[in-house]
């Protein structure tokens, strides 16, 4: 008798875990573009399970001439960090959150009263979307800032083909 109840024991705790673990995660495979006055100035591209979220940080340093001698100025990191996280995916849509914090450079130069150059003003802008929806395969654009510069996010997103994730 007692054999018979390790056997179910076993057989309920097997039974158990495998109940658990349910079915496997999906994961989305998805591209950024980063749109500045219709020119593509950067790009972001990851493989991300339902759920999690990716964080990426690109770096730009510049460096303007200034002044009345155009002699080089100090350096500016431009930044960009965007946090994407797929919240739902099927075969035919994806849900995506993104979190974007941008540093960049105001259009048009500037002059001091004398006519001496100063550099670009730095803006930093940041911007959140609770539930981007792009339909599996197609181009979707989230604007960032509307004018001087017009900033816009294109993203496309699909179910990825494997079952593993490269967070």
């Amino acid at each position: 008798m007692w054999k018979t109840s390790i056997l179910a024991v076993l057989l309920g705790t097997s039974l158990l875990a495998n109940a658990q673990q349910g079915p496997a995660q999906q994961v989305v495979q998805w591209q950024l573009q980063v749109m500045r006055d219709g020119q593509q100035i950067d790009s972001f591209d990851g493989t991300t399970t339902v759920g999690q979220a990716r964080t990426d940080t690109h770096h730009k340093v510049v460096q303007h001439n200034v002044g009345c001698k155009d002699q080089p100025g100090g350096s500016l990191d431009l930044t960009r960090t965007l946090t994407v996280s797929p919240l739902q995916a099927d075969a035919n849509e994806v849900t995506l959150s993104i979190e974007a914090q941008e540093t960049f450079e105001e259009d048009g130069a500037q002059q001091t009263d004398t006519g001496c150059k100063l550099p670009p003003q730095p803006r930093q802008v940041s911007a959140s979307h609770p539930g981007l929806k792009v339909a599996a395969g197609q181009w979707a654009s989230w604007t960032i800032v509307d004018k001087n510069p017009n900033l816009v996010y294109r993203v496309k997103a699909s179910l990825a083909n494997t079952a593993t994730s490269a967070n």
